[in-house]
């Protein structure tokens, strides 16, 4: 069952046109990522559907009902959705359980579902304590019992981990990923932030311009993306030309083996013209010099510890810079080395 629908968006402020026909159904119990660089229309897009603006055009839909079309517009009291902003705005005059129970109905707010939510975030022991006296994860896990209280059969998450430092950040967020799980909450994250909406999502929705560019599992987003400007939005990117050659693309690097993608329309025929996409940990870096792979000279290396990345400035192309990744970090070849390059997997393309 859908949770929700959106019919043919429009949204405009004066003569910018914000949203542009959008379309996007998210089913019952799933959590989607909003995916999108500053302007693109995402928080937009959230206000619209919980009900704080009004759409010029459309029709948004909540479990089957009409909530906002040119004829019907639904108050956000009366939508049953959880908001949780960017920085939590939390009453600074109110304690934990007040912050918490601030929806409910006067009679509730000291009952039983308070003290629920706050062991359910986590927070049983500072129902009593104030805004000021908590840590940024503890405000923002506030703001989502808070969000919770009415059980809402959709939450709304606009940026709500972009304040946070990014040991916490990478915490906090596993946290309110696991509680909107266990609760069977329907959730809606708008970010900005490649590995935030991959790592958490059910599926991502990559808004561009004002419309859904892509709608799909993050496996699948990563390794076939529509466009190569979508290709880059989720994560680092190599791009070479190639030939197309028995089912397979001739480029630099080799032959490689082609994805039978929608990108090149279930094959392409022979001597087309593609440009390839190449994951940088597809990328295998080697210093043996043989004669049948592809050279290049290493430009600089990155340590992270868990990995290392490999800047390399190739042979048959000095004009570029590829990028490679090595899940094992050690042994790295020092800068100005030269170094073989072979490519592992399958690749996407799209003709020129």
């Amino acid at each position: 069952m859908s949770e929700l629908e959106i019919t043919g968006l429009e949204k405009s402020y004066g003569a910018q046109r914000v949203l542009r026909q959008l379309d996007l159904t998210v089913e019952q119990g799933t959590f989607v990522s909003v995916l999108g660089p500053s302007g693109s229309g995402k928080t937009t897009l959230l206000r619209i559907i919980a009900g704080f603006e009004r759409a010029d055009g459309g029709c948004v839909r909540l479990r089957g009902e009409v909530v906002d079309d040119e004829s019907n517009f639904v108050p956000s009291e009366q939508r049953r959705i959880g908001y949780v902003p960017q920085e939590g705005s939390l009453f600074p005059h109110l304690s934990v359980e007040r912050n918490v129970g601030f929806g409910l109905a006067r009679e509730k707010r000291r009952g039983p579902r308070v003290h629920e939510l706050l062991e359910m975030v986590g927070l049983s022991g500072l129902a009593t304590r104030y805004p000021h006296q908590l840590s940024g994860g503890q405000q923002q896990r506030v703001a989502l019992a808070r969000g919770l209280a009415i059980d809402p059969a959709l939450v709304l998450l606009d940026e709500p981990f972009s304040s946070l430092d990014a040991t916490l950040r990478a915490s906090v967020r596993h946290d309110v990923r696991q509680i909107l799980r266990d609760a069977g909450t329907t959730a809606i994250l708008v970010t900005h932030d490649q590995d935030e909406a991959l790592s958490l999502a059910d599926c991502v929705a990559i808004i561009r311009e004002g419309q859904i560019s892509q709608f799909d599992t993050p496996d699948r987003l990563y390794a076939r993306p529509a466009t190569p400007e979508l290709a880059r939005e989720i994560g680092e990117t190599n791009f070479v030309r190639g030939v197309a050659k028995n089912g397979a693309v001739d480029t630099p690097l080799g032959v490689l083996e082609l994805e039978d993608t929608p990108s090149t329309g279930g094959g392409v025929a022979d001597g087309a013209q593609l440009v390839v996409l190449i994951r940088p940990e597809q990328l295998i870096v080697s210093a043996s010099l043989d004669t049948t792979h592809a050279k290049a000279r290493v430009i600089e290396t990155e340590f992270y510890g868990h990995d290392a990345v490999l800047k390399l400035r190739p042979d048959f192309d000095v004009t570029t810079e590829l990028v490679a990744r090595r899940a094992v970090a050690t042994q790295l070849p020092a800068r100005d080395t030269r170094v073989s390059l072979e490519v592992r997997g399958a690749v996407v393309a799209w003709r020129v």
